[in-house]
């Protein structure tokens, strides 16, 4: 059942529940981060509405910087902005930044440890029609693997703007990865929130399987765990929003209690969050793992609900998972 410290959503099953883009809650974080902290400085690539730094925009018109269609100089400027006291929030569509200006944020950003905050929008292969070019599925693989780099993927909205306020005074550079379409607003604003500590969501009595996911689709194995708990299957539900530092203690103690794992990420299975999962249990606690996400494959031009049910990242996939994975512990 929902975890009461989790502080959920009422309406976390119900058909009508609220649908707001995760980008708006970044749109919104930084507002907020510009009002606390006078260093705050925002920077884009051409596409300020879309990736909803327009408010900070007019908001603090003399800390924001248009830099157009120009990646590499948005990671190196911001850099330099950094260097120099300031806390720069740079945005573009996730395919370009990190996905063309990957070189510049690691040697200008990681290599020199300096506060730069990279915002992705439009990850995921829930970007629609767009298409295989805009449908940035490897970012999350090109940022865990940098030195000295965090990685948060919120999971809605409100989590989104809780991630970007956070990432403001954090150390370091920080990658936020954002969703273009509507998405379930399943967290409030009481649920708990910290860079590098994930939250369980939902906890059985007697649990069989743990579901680690990130993002949107941490809605979905919300959904997939009410449907296994009518089925007489328990399960652990882990909101693992921080891929990068990782909550390697929730991970093992889930993973241990349960005995059966499941990711779930809109992102290529190879080098994903699931990765990183199956990193820390080889590490500590070899467990079974099946994985949710994009199994090898770019994406393709479509409906984003369609495009999800195409590549098994629905409820009932995870359902599906869930009952295989428990049934490989049986055999180990």
């Amino acid at each position: 059942m929902l975890d009461p410290k989790a502080k959920l959503s009422r309406k976390v099953f119900s058909k009508d529940i609220d649908q707001v883009p995760t980008r708006n809650g970044y749109g919104e974080g930084l507002v907020l981060a510009g009002k606390k902290n006078p260093n705050v400085v925002a920077l884009c690539a051409d596409l300020t509405e879309s990736t909803r730094t327009e408010a900070f925009k007019k908001e603090f018109p003399d800390r924001f910087i248009q830099i157009g269609v120009a990646e590499q100089l948005l990671a190196t400027v911001a850099a330099g902005m950094a260097n120099y006291g300031k806390i720069p929030f740079i945005s573009s569509y996730a395919a370009f930044s990190p996905g063309r200006n990957w070189e510049q944020i690691r040697t200008t950003v990681a290599l020199n440890e300096v506060p730069v905050k990279i915002a992705g929008a439009h990850a995921g292969i829930s970007v629609g029609p767009d298409g295989a070019t805009h449908q940035m599925l490897e970012d999350i693989a090109l940022m865990r693997a940098m030195p000295k780099m965090t990685v948060v993927y919120p999971g809605d909205s409100i989590e989104a703007r809780k991630a970007t306020l956070a990432a403001a005074s954090y150390d370091g550079g920080v990658y936020l990865r954002f969703a273009r379409e509507k998405t379930a607003v399943f967290t409030t604003d009481k649920s708990p929130f910290k860079i590098g500590q994930a939250e369980v969501l939902w906890q059985s009595k007697e649990p069989q399987v743990a579901i680690v996911g990130c993002g949107p689709l941490v809605h979905e194995a919300l959904l997939a765990a009410h449907e296994l708990e009518k089925a007489g299957t328990g399960s652990i539900v882990i909101n693992n929003h921080t891929i990068k530092p990782m909550d390697e203690h929730t991970i093992i103690r889930a993973a241990r209690t349960c005995g059966a794992v499941v990711t779930v990420e809109e992102h290529q299975i190879n080098g994903g969050m699931g990765s990183a999962v199956a990193e820390v249990l080889t590490r500590n606690w070899p467990t079974p793992i099946e994985y949710i996400g994009m199994p090898n494959h770019f994406g393709e031009s479509g409906a984003p609900d369609e495009l999800l049910e195409k590549y098994g990242m629905k409820a009932k996939n995870i359902v599906a998972a869930a009952k295989k994975v428990i049934a490989r512990k049986v055999k180990d």
